[in-house]
């Protein structure tokens, strides 16, 4: 089968590998149909940053937000079949290449973590694939781990009806973040970011937007908030930006640093800018728990998935450097990989 492979930092190549076998008994088998790229994981991955490049070393397969159909199942599956859209699926370590969550190759593994559970089987990565009903578009699937991961996230900060939210950073996870804001009832969000993603944030539900590199951006935010933001979530993660959000938020809000730029969030902050108390919230959030609260998001099209899919730009698999050239030059939000047409 064919494989996306980073081999050396900001190298990925199409190498032909063996098909991985099912490590256990509640494994399912799938064709990979579709993958999409993260600015974030899969950019700090080829570019070999740290800590990444701790991780997972080298070679390993790209891709952790793919999608796949079943098409043989263990023997202890019970819950899964075959047909089934699955999320999150990726490939094991094949040999001397090792997994970069292995999401972008043709064939793929899955489980079925509710077999598992009611077995007594630790599921762990296991409980993150989910059966998604025929509603669901193969290419918006792709779309769950991202939107999973930023719901549960901000849902443990605490964001809820009337709150005034404010997100640095407009790429997916920005993007995913403002529209979990607007369904969690918040009613200022405002983002800043990339004047080139205006129309996307609105789109996703914010109703105030300010370019990063207008030098009144504080004041822009100021003016919209004046005693300050409830909530306020770095998706970058840089010292910038985590100080911006720092200075805005207000007295008794939540800070959330969900980038990677500067470690844990906390030995970054100048706290001399704080306006009063603040909390942190720490980097945890469990894709499980959320799951069908944003599956029902999705069927009730409260998630836009146009608003980080075009899929009138989609890549092949032997596409894979322009997906990501396109993620880095800032043209696409998530570029999608389609890699298997029956």
């Amino acid at each position: 089968m064919k494989a996306a492979i980073v081999e050396e930092n900001n190298q990925i190549v199409i190498r032909d590998i063996p098909e991985p076998e099912l490590p256990n008994d509640y494994a399912v088998l799938c064709d990979t149909v579709y993958g999409s790229m993260c600015a974030g994981t899969d950019s700090h991955l080829v570019r070999g940053d740290e800590p990444f490049c701790q991780w997972i070393p080298k070679p390993f397969i790209l891709g952790h937000e793919s999608v796949g159909r079943v098409i043989r199942l263990g023997s202890k599956v019970r819950h899964v079949k075959a047909g089934d859209l699955i999320t999150r699926v990726g490939c094991p370590p094949v040999g001397e290449i090792n997994s970069g969550w292995g999401g972008f190759c043709e064939k793929t593994i899955a489980y079925d973590y509710k077999a598992m559970q009611e077995d007594g089987v630790d599921p762990g990565e296991g409980i993150k694939n989910r059966v998604l009903p025929s509603a669901v578009d193969a290419a918006d699937a792709t779309l769950f781990i991202t939107w999973r991961e930023t719901f549960s996230y901000m849902k443990r900060m605490g964001v809820k009806q009337d709150a005034q939210v404010l997100i640095i950073g407009s790429g997916g996870n920005g993007l995913a973040f403002t529209s979990h804001a607007q369904n969690l009832g918040a009613t200022t969000i405002v983002m800043v970011g990339s004047a080139l993603r205006e129309d996307d944030s609105i789109k996703a539900g914010a109703t105030h937007f300010i370019d990063y590199k207008a030098v009144d951006a504080k004041a822009q935010a100021d003016a919209i908030a004046p005693d300050g933001f409830d909530f306020a979530i770095d998706v970058l993660g840089s010292p910038q930006c985590t100080n911006l959000a720092l200075s805005l938020l207000a007295d008794g809000g939540c800070f959330g640093n969900y980038g990677f730029d500067c470690g844990s969030g906390d030995t970054e902050l100048d706290k001399s800018l704080a306006r009063g108390r603040f909390t942190i919230k720490d980097k945890s959030y469990d894709e499980a728990e959320v799951h069908d609260e944003v599956l029902q998001f999705y069927l009730d099209g409260k998630l836009d998935p146009n608003v980080l899919l075009k899929k009138d730009q989609t890549f092949t698999l032997d596409q894979i450097n322009d997906a990501y050239a396109a993620v880095q030059d800032r043209s696409l939000v998530k570029p999608l990989v389609k890699i298997w047409e029956r």
